[in-house]
């Protein structure tokens, strides 16, 4: 618990210097969603135990890739895809997954 504490308390301070610009998600429900969705083909996180497979693109990648916007993340978890599971999730999964997604930005 004391990691989400301390990763919470980045991604706010980061938020507020206005340094990255964040959804309304939170960021710690986004990353146990991700653990429990998509590590099976994602590397979702470089914390020993949780990174997850290589099948797919690694969520740091997604997050520093400029074309990847929280736009286009939105409007890709919201529609079907071949080689992706058909994983539904409430808006606020979705805004919890990308403020995750986010918070592995590089600047």
């Amino acid at each position: 618990m004391r990691c989400s504490t301390q990763l919470a308390t980045a991604v706010l301070a980061l938020a507020a210097s206005g340094a990255v610009a964040m959804p309304p998600g939170d960021v710690v429900a986004g990353r146990r969603i991700a653990e429990a969705n998509c590590i099976s083909c994602h590397a979702v996180s470089d914390w020993p135990g949780k990174r997850g497979a290589d099948v797919a693109p690694p969520f740091a990648s997604i997050a520093n890739d400029p074309a990847r916007t929280e736009m286009w993340l939105r409007v890709f978890l919201q529609t079907p895809h071949r080689r992706m599971p058909d994983l539904v999730m409430t808006n606020r999964e979705i805004d919890d997954v990308i403020s995750y997604i986010g918070s592995l930005r590089r600047d």
